[in-house]
C-alpha cells in the first residue's frame, strides 16, 4: 500500500515493465514527489541503499497524460495499470486491488492540471483577444507531440488521423523472481507459517540495514538472506520475546514504519514497507506469543512454570514436603511426652 513519508512524498513498492513489451516485470521502490514534479523508482528503498545511489528510472509528471486500469490490455497480468506518457506506455503491477486503486488515484491527482478561474475583467479581455480569430475564421492546425530522448518535440501534421493501433501484447506474462510465492523456492515447512515477507533489519555489530526474508511460525520467528534460502541466518524463539511494539526511536533513526522485537538478550529493529505492513507484523507476532503462552502470562511466568514442571524439581519438592510432615509429627510427639512427665513426676526444688 502506498504511504506518505516524512517528506510528504507518496512511496511504495510496485512491479514495472522497464523494457516496453518485454513481459518482464521487476520489483522497484517508487516515490511520487509532487513538489519536484516527478515519479522516480529505485532498486530498493533509498534508506537501504548507499548514500547518493542513483534512481533506476524517472518520469516527469507533466509528460503523464493518463493513468488507468490495464486489465483489458494485459489480461494475464494481475492488478496491472498503465501510465500513458507521450508515445510510451508504462505497465505496472500493484500488490492487490486496493493498492492499484490508491496508486491510480494518487498519480491522476498529481498529474491533474488545475487552471485558476478568471475574474470578469480578465474574462472580457480574453474574449476580445480571441475575437479577431473568430471573425477571420482562422484555419485550425493540428500538432503531434513526441518524446524523443526525454525531450518533447512538437511537429505539425497535415491531416487529422486516429491513434495508431497498439502493438500486439505478448501472451506469456511472468512475474519477477522477487515475487515468486514462498513455497516455490522452499520445501514444505513442518510447522504452520503464520506470516512471511521481506523487511529491513538493523545489524547487531555494524548497525547497517539489510533486506531480509522473515518467517513467523508457531514457536519462532526466523529471518533468511532471501526467500530461496533453506537455512535461516537466525531464529528467535517466541518464548524469549518480551514485547513487540512500534519503535519509539523512529524519529532518531530516521526510519519510517519501524517496529522493535524486544527479547531477553537483544532488541531487533525491523522496518516494514508500509504502515499497514508494520501493524500487521506487530499483530501477527503478538498473536503468536499469546497463542503460545496463553493470555496474561508473561515471559517470567512461563519460565517459572517450566521450572516447576521439571520432574527433578517435582521430586525434590515432594521430598521436602515429606520431611516437613515427619518433623511436624515428631515435634507433636515430643510435646505429648513432656506433658506426661510433668504430671507423673513431682516438681523438683532447687537447693540453695
Amino acid at each position: 500500500m502506498p504511504y506518505v513519508d516524512r517528506q510528504n512524498r507518496i512511496c511504495g513498492f510496485l512491479d514495472i515493465e522497464e523494457n516496453e513489451s518485454s513481459g518482464k516485470f521487476l520489483r522497484r521502490y517508487f516515490i511520487l514527489d509532487t513538489q519536484q514534479g516527478s515519479l522516480v523508482w529505485f532498486m530498493d528503498n533509498p534508506q537501504n541503499l548507499p548514500l547518493g545511489a542513483e534512481c533506476v528510472g524517472s518520469l516527469k509528471l507533466t509528460y503523464i497524460s493518463k493513468v488507468s486500469d490495464a486489465t483489458k490490455l494485459r489480461p494475464k497480468a494481475e492488478f496491472c495499470f498503465v501510465i500513458n506518457a507521450g508515445m510510451r506506455k508504462f505497465f505496472l503491477q500493484a500488490n492487490d486491488q486496493q493498492d492499484l486503486v490508491d496508486w491510480v488515484n494518487a498519480l491522476n491527482k498529481a498529474t491533474k492540471i488545475t487552471v485558476p478561474k478568471l475574474s470578469d475583467g480578465q474574462q472580457n479581455a480574453e474574449n476580445l483577444k480571441t475575437l479577431p480569430d473568430v471573425v477571420g475564421l482562422k484555419k485550425q492546425v493540428s500538432y503531434r507531440t513526441e518524446i524523443i530522448g526525454g525531450v518533447p518535440i512538437v511537429t505539425q501534421t497535415q491531416q487529422e488521423g486516429g491513434d495508431a493501433a497498439d502493438r500486439a501484447e505478448r501472451e506469456a506474462m511472468h512475474r519477477s523472481h522477487s515475487q515468486l510465492p514462498y513455497f516455490l523456492g522452499r520445501p514444505t515447512q513442518e510447522h504452520t507459517v503464520i506470516k512471511s515477507g521481506y523487511c529491513v533489519k538493523q545489524g547487531a555489530v555494524m548497525r547497517n540495514w539489510k533486506r531480509r526474508y522473515f518467517l513467523l511460525e508457531e514457536n519462532s520467528m526466523s529471518y533468511f538472506k532471501s526467500d530461496l534460502e533453506k537455512e535461516p541466518l537466525r531464529m528467535i524463539p517466541l518464548k524469549e520475546v518480551n514485547k513487540v511494539q512500534e519503535c519509539k526511536q523512529s524519529d532518531i533513526m530516521m526510519r519510517d514504519n519501524l517496529f522493535e522485537v524486544v527479547t531477553t538478550s537483544r532488541t531487533f529493529y525491523i522496518q516494514a514497507d508500509s504502515p499497514e505492513e508494520m501493524h500487521s507484523w506487530i499483530k501477527a507476532v503478538s498473536g503468536a506469543i499469546v497463542a503460545q503462552r496463553g493470555p496474561g502470562r508473561s515471559a517470567a511466568t512461563m519460565r517459572q512454570a517450566r521450572r516447576l514442571s521439571n520432574p527433578c524439581i517435582q521430586r525434590y519438592t515432594s521430598r521436602i514436603g515429606e520431611c516437613s510432615s515427619t518433623l511436624l509429627q515428631l515435634c507433636t510427639c515430643l510435646r505429648c511426652v513432656t506433658s506426661c512427665l510433668s504430671l507423673l513426676l513431682p516438681p523438683v526444688r532447687c537447693l540453695d
